[in-house]
């Protein structure tokens, strides 16, 4: 046929290269959009009609009826044929392009990609990555990051899914295994798992604990996984724009770890109730805040990190926790000092905890009759009411008081009040005063908080 197919094959060649496609598939294109072109030209509804083959080397076409050979040039195509012939490939190279993405995404699943930033849609951002837009939905983004159009984007390939005319790949920087993608390339123990990641608990953008564990005793994981003088986790800690990372150390003992997913707060004693997967850690009054954390961060993700639900006591809430429920407990005739001591072993340290694990639990620890466990039950559940009432109006007190002295501490610093009537409020708005202008520095009207707290001193 009288047609440059030299010319041809050479843009075949460079379609299957720039979109990743089999030449072989686009060749099959090719003669399946000549067949489409012949039926139309003709104008014939039969499939079996019109046959073509393409020589994979020259490029030479062969139209065939019947497997007659057909003595008719593409060039002499009618313009609707040839509009046939087009659309047919377009599709035909789409499809092949489509199946190409959606199987070599798929093998990536689970990797790092790195791309570039193009647009935000809808809060998602679009990234493109090799030949592929991905797309990164806003719930799989680290909150406050924002990227402009050019910006470099590292991420993990989140899911790949065949959408029918299009194939959608998502990828996510906000998911707990994005860090351990990182680790494995910044930290080759972990990556030829001489260190194993036990376990990851994320809040993006704020906040990382991760579990770490050394299959070889001379490896000490967390330092590797931190690095000399902290250069490992340092890239790390960069890559997601300061994020902290707490690498805590991997033990099987439940009571362990959960006191080394508690650092930096030192903790006093951990009890473990496996009825309700719950542990109570006791620790030090300042060491309190500490361990629950800004927000209360820290103890939260300790707890999915552990997979124990973490509840965090004082020495005398804990005290005071046990005192209610041996009061409580002891009144049931039958039920001694020593039982009390037995539930507390296995972790039950409140009248709400014998309310929770149920009556065959005390039956079973205790060896109670049903009549003498059920009153243990009832006079629980009571007693809980009671103390939940009194936690409840403590509250509302504790709060109350400090409603109260913030309007005291802004009386004063207005300089409605004398602050001789109220020094403990005076020493509020002195603080309140010292903090505003502290955080004020750039603020016009800074100076004033400092004026108003040096002349309350003043008085």
């Amino acid at each position: 046929m009288s047609m440059n197919t030299q010319e041809m094959m050479r843009i075949l060649d460079s379609i299957a290269r720039d979109r990743n496609v089999e030449k072989s598939l686009l060749i099959a294109d090719l003669e399946a959009a000549m067949v489409s072109a012949c039926r139309k030209f003709f104008g014939t509804l039969d499939a079996e009609e019109f046959s073509c083959t393409v020589d994979p080397i020259s490029g030479e076409i062969a139209l065939f009826r019947y497997d007659e050979p057909l003595e008719i040039a593409p060039e002499d195509f009618g313009r609707i044929a040839a509009q046939t012939f087009k659309q047919v490939m377009i599709q035909r190279f789409r499809d092949d392009e489509r199946q190409s993405l959606l199987e070599e995404f798929s093998g990536r699943q689970g990797q790092l990609v790195t791309g570039t930033a193009q647009r935000y849609d809808r809060g998602a951002l679009i990234v493109q990555v090799d030949r592929a837009e991905c797309v990164m939905l806003r719930s799989e983004q680290i909150p406050g990051e924002q990227f402009m159009p050019g910006d470099r984007v590292r991420a993990m390939v989140l899911d790949v899914k065949d959408m029918g005319s299009q194939v959608k790949i998502y990828l996510s920087r906000g998911h707990p295994d994005f860090i351990r993608y990182l680790f494995e390339v910044e930290v080759p123990e972990v990556a030829d798992r001489t260190i194993e990641i036990k376990a990851i608990a994320r809040e993006a953008g704020y906040r990382t604990k991760m579990a770490v564990a050394s299959i070889d005793s001379k490896i000490d994981a967390v330092g590797a996984c931190v690095g000399i003088r902290g250069s490992r986790i340092k890239t790390i800690v960069d890559e997601l724009n300061g994020e902290k990372i707490d690498i805590v150390r991997w033990n099987e003992s439940s009571q362990i770890l959960i006191a080394n997913a508690l650092k930096p707060a030192e903790v006093n004693e951990i009890s473990l109730c496996f009825e309700l997967g719950r542990a109570t850690v006791v620790v030090r009054d300042d060491q309190l805040s500490l361990a629950i954390g800004k927000r209360g961060q820290n103890v939260r993700l300790a707890a999915r990190l552990t997979g124990w639900d973490v509840d965090i006591l004082t020495p005398e809430e804990f005290t005071k926790s046990l005192t209610i429920l041996s009061e409580t407990l002891t009144q049931v005739e039958g039920i001694s000092e020593d039982m009390v001591d037995r539930l507390a072993a296995l972790g039950m340290v409140s009248v709400f905890d014998i309310e929770e694990v149920g009556i065959d639990v005390l039956q079973t620890e205790l060896e109670l009759d049903d009549e003498a466990a059920q009153l243990a039950m009832d006079i629980c559940s009571a007693r809980a009411k009671e103390v939940a009432e009194e936690q409840e109006r403590a509250k509302a007190e504790a709060e109350a008081k400090r409603a109260e002295d913030e309007a005291a501490a802004a009386a004063i610093l207005s300089g409605a009040v004398d602050p001789s009537e109220n020094p403990d409020a005076a020493a509020a708005a002195i603080l309140g005063a010292a903090v505003g202008s502290n955080d004020s520095n750039n603020d016009e009207d800074s100076g004033d908080a400092d004026d108003r707290a040096a002349d309350i001193l003043g008085n």
